[in-house]
């Protein structure tokens, strides 16, 4: 690139930055508020809640009375010269009203709030997936940092090592192919470096969609604790809280519920409701003068002889069974999820305890690239010494950071398992 490529790039890079500003760090707990907020698929799922908040009040309507008007006996008669079209007319007026017996309305509206409760519940379950989705976004975001700026260290101490070796060439102090050898391993750094950058900016924009969120991705940073604890709660204790909070097995008993109460209702609609009818008419064609008037009043009682709702008691009878053994399925799933998520971090653990302390892996490992360095520069170590030395160096880092992201994710999926937030 030319020097006047340079200058426009680097205005067109300061403008960018003017506009934007200097990309604010978010916290994981940021992050997580703009997610609960934004994400659409959640947003869909606060409307089906509220779609069956709507089937409650449908659930709880009373039946709508019936109104009859009918007329008979009309005649076109014609007395004195003047036609009367509506003489001997009868007008009749019917009130009826199907009166709801068995509770029918109260236990549809029990059965609609508890299918309210239910997808409630499964709103929760599916938050708490998205949010391990999220979690592992944001863990992926951190790890990709950490690598970047390892790969950024590693270049810049190389290339220190770089002008050491340049000045013992000049000084005669190694050959040319120890310099060329060198050159030849850079390359190593700077493909870390820049492989490094485009996982960073992989990492961030799936995190941005999932957050729902259009800044562009050089304004866009993330800020947390990339490290790891070395104490865990038992394991039975991790069994209570998934027993406590799985949103998903706390849906499997309330189907159960709901099943028992659609089974009562199922009962009740089996039930013979009566049709209550209250009548007035007026019939001048009575021979009494004073009788024209009448009011009258019956009852409509069905016979359910051939009817009376088998099928569905039969049905909601084994829906019962079938929502128990999905619930026992359910909980005997979340001592599964908790017992490979607990066992996957305890894992995690006891690898990364080695590489702590003053005697750990990364303490050996830049020990080793220090003293190969020193002795490499003065003559007493080959160039061969000094590559494995910064080899195996960035190795250990990279194998540490790994296992850092692993173990994060394995504590994001224990998370997942016991159903809230048990591992920061």
């Amino acid at each position: 690139m030319t020097r006047l490529g340079y200058f426009f790039r680097g205005v067109a890079w300061m403008a960018c930055a003017a506009a934007y500003g200097q990309p604010a760090a978010l916290t994981w707990q940021q992050v997580k508020d703009k997610f609960e907020a934004a994400n659409p698929t959640l947003r869909a799922g606060q409307i089906d809640i509220q779609e069956s908040k709507a089937q409650e009040i449908t659930a709880y309507l009373r039946p709508n009375p019936d109104f009859t008007l009918s007329t008979d006996g009309t005649q076109l008669t014609r007395n004195q010269g003047v036609w009367q079209p509506f003489s001997g007319t009868m007008f009749s007026f019917a009130l009826g009203y199907l009166h709801e017996r068995e509770h029918k309305r109260e236990l549809r509206l029990e059965s609609a709030q508890k299918g309210t409760a239910i997808a409630e519940s499964q709103q929760s379950d599916l938050e708490r997936t998205l949010l391990f989705n999220l979690r592992a976004a944001f863990v992926n975001t951190l790890q990709a940092k950490q690598v970047l700026a390892m790969a950024k260290e590693n270049l810049a101490y190389f290339d220190r090592e770089m002008e050491i070796g340049r000045n013992r060439f000049k000084a005669g102090d190694i050959a040319r192919v120890d310099l060329d050898r060198l050159e030849l391993q850079r390359v190593q750094y700077q493909s870390d470096l820049e492989t490094a950058t485009v996982n960073l900016r992989t990492a961030k924009i799936n995190l941005l969609a999932l957050v729902n969120d259009r800044t562009p991705v050089d304004a866009f940073d993330v800020t947390g604790a990339f490290d790891f604890a070395d104490g865990l709660m038992p394991l039975d204790e991790f069994h209570s809280t998934a027993l406590a909070n799985r949103p998903d097995l706390k849906a499997a008993m309330q189907a159960v519920d709901k099943a028992q109460t659609d089974h009562k209702l199922a009962v009740s609609n089996g039930s013979t409701d009566p049709t209550y009818s209250v009548w007035y008419s007026h019939n001048p064609s009575f021979s009494n003068p004073y009788a024209n008037n009448t009011l009258g009043a019956s009852v409509d009682i069905p016979l359910r002889i051939f009817d009376r709702n088998q099928g569905e008691k039969e049905r909601t009878q084994l829906d019962i069974r079938h929502a128990e053994r999905l619930r026992e399925a359910a909980q005997a799933q979340v001592f599964s999820d908790v017992d490979s998520a607990y066992y996957t971090v305890v894992s995690a653990v006891n690898l990364l305890r080695p590489y702590r302390g003053d005697d750990g892996y990364l303490a050996r490992a830049t020990r080793v690239r220090e003293t190969i360095s020193f002795s490499y520069q003065h003559g007493g170590a080959a160039l061969v010494d000094f590559l494995d030395a910064q080899h195996d160096y960035r190795a250990i880092q990279v194998a540490y950071l790994n296992l850092i992201g692993s173990y994060l994710t394995a504590a994001s999926q224990l998370n997942l398992a016991v159903g809230r937030e048990a591992i920061q």
